[in-house]
């Protein structure tokens, strides 16, 4: 019972945290819900499930080392303290060059500390999606580096364990990870680009604003939107600034112009509540447009359908959007402009496909990083570092080419995937026959003649 002693106090933990989580993104969704009365809600609520499994991934991890050997228990120990170390650096290092660039506009405020700590703790999902990859890929090497120096994968080896089988406690904290990475991709990692916007922002003793200069057009309703600056807490009630609004005519003309300081929306009775309104009436020709006179200072409106989400959801960058977003705004555009459908698209098959860039660093630093001979580690280390940097510079230009809509979405997200994980496979399979690596990889490269 002692080796289970860890992943019960981790369940315990994990429970605990899980009770604090699950609730509060369960009123985050009925909250947005009710902003987006068109979404789709089943894809919504999946956002608490995904959060609560996400807590309960360390309780997992520990117990696949209960249940492991003492072998396995022992490889999973020399790599996890590296990996921690690894992480740790990786996180300094980003960190301080991400401070450099916004300590400027954090020291206008009076509270440093705690918009710092404030900033990357939600960025804190972001930075892991974007570091993991890197501190498995360094791990790895030097975890596998440090064994074979030693020559202690020999001795295992010797012992009849495979090779798959003492990598094993690799590829399943790969699988961990890779599980972790996907479920920060379905909605909190890109969210964090516009809390950060936020915080900043606020340390600038700005409004937070979501977006600025927004425009939306109701086609059903002939109707087209111009919202200067969108709070970021338009669904606690905030109002929209500086709004422009026209209305036209089934025929195409103009029926009318609206101008406020301020729009609000309520949710309860959906009507919008506009401050310091003005409205500009236009007449047939030659009658020269006038505007209306005596509007109250509220104006009530009760026929707009439009809610602030719709308003602002279509202008959105792409890669600030989780799964539950993209798949509501492909839904609501789906005759939309053919590049602007891409890039979404684009951006939906991504959320899937990066978090497996973990798995594959470890099936391909995997065999690069076991050496059998008196050859150092420093070939394999160099091949894997540069294979890994390839995998990664094509996964850029593959989203590119996507967004612009020169290569299918599809495509664009899982291209890298296949090709580095078919490369990753062949040479784990290669590693576990005790098959040369480098005398393969010579084959294509150009030698004399």
């Amino acid at each position: 019972m002692r080796r289970y002693l860890i992943f019960f106090l981790l369940i315990l933990a994990c429970a605990a945290v899980a009770l604090q989580v699950v609730p509060n993104e369960q009123r985050s969704v009925y909250r947005e819900l009710a902003s987006f009365p068109d979404s789709n809600a089943a894809i919504h609520h999946l956002r608490p499930v995904v959060a609560g499994i996400m807590c309960f991934i360390p309780a997992l991890g520990a117990l696949a080392y209960a249940m492991a050997g003492t072998l396995a228990r022992y490889m999973t120990r020399q790599f996890l303290i590296i990996f921690a170390i690894c992480m740790a650096g990786l996180f300094s290092i980003w960190m301080v060059v991400d401070l450099s660039d916004n300590l400027d506009d954090l020291r206008q405020s009076n509270h440093v500390a705690d918009l710092v700590l404030r900033l990357y703790a939600v960025r804190l999902p972001q930075i892991s999606v974007q570091l993991l990859p890197y501190g498995l890929l360094l791990s790895l090497l030097y975890c596998l580096g440090r064994l074979s120096a030693s020559r202690e994968i020999v001795a295992m080896t010797q012992t009849g364990r495979g090779l798959m089988r003492l990598t094993t406690p690799f590829m399943v904290t790969g699988l961990l990870i890779t599980l972790l990475c996907m479920g920060l991709n379905f909605h909190w990692a890109p969210h964090a680009v516009v809390a950060q916007k936020a915080i900043i922002d606020e340390a600038k003793n700005l409004d937070p604003t979501l977006a600025e200069s927004q425009r939306y057009r109701n086609a059903p309703e002939r109707r087209m939107w111009m919202v200067g600056k969108f709070p970021q807490d338009f669904q606690d009630g905030a109002p929209l600034r500086d709004v422009f609004v026209i209305q036209e005519n089934e025929d195409g003309t103009l029926e009318s112009v609206l101008t406020a300081k301020t729009a609000s929306w309520e949710a309860r009775t959906r009507y919008w509540t506009l401050g310091n309104a003005r409205k500009l009436l236009i007449r047939p020709s030659p009658a020269p447009p006038e505007f209306e006179e005596d509007l109250p200072e509220k104006l009530v409106i009760t026929t707009w359908k439009e809610t602030p989400a719709e308003i602002v959801r279509p202008g959105l960058p792409a890669a600030q959007l989780g799964i539950p977003d993209l798949t509501d705004w492909l839904q609501d555009h789906g005759d939309g402009q053919v590049r602007q459908r891409a890039a979404h698209l684009t951006q939906w098959h991504s959320r899937w496909a990066q978090p497996f860039n973990c798995l594959i660093v470890v099936i391909l630093a995997t065999p690069l990083g076991v050496v059998f001979t008196r050859r150092g580690t420093s070939g394999g280390v160099a091949l894997a570092v540069f294979l890994c940097g390839g995998m990664i510079f094509l996964s850029t230009v593959s989203l590119s080419l996507g967004d612009s809509g020169h290569l299918s979405p599809a495509w664009a997200a899982w291209l890298p995937n296949l090709v580095f994980g078919v490369l990753a496979l062949y040479l784990f399979r290669r590693r576990l026959a005790g098959q040369p690596i480098y005398q393969t990889l010579r084959k294509f490269l150009p030698t004399e003649a």
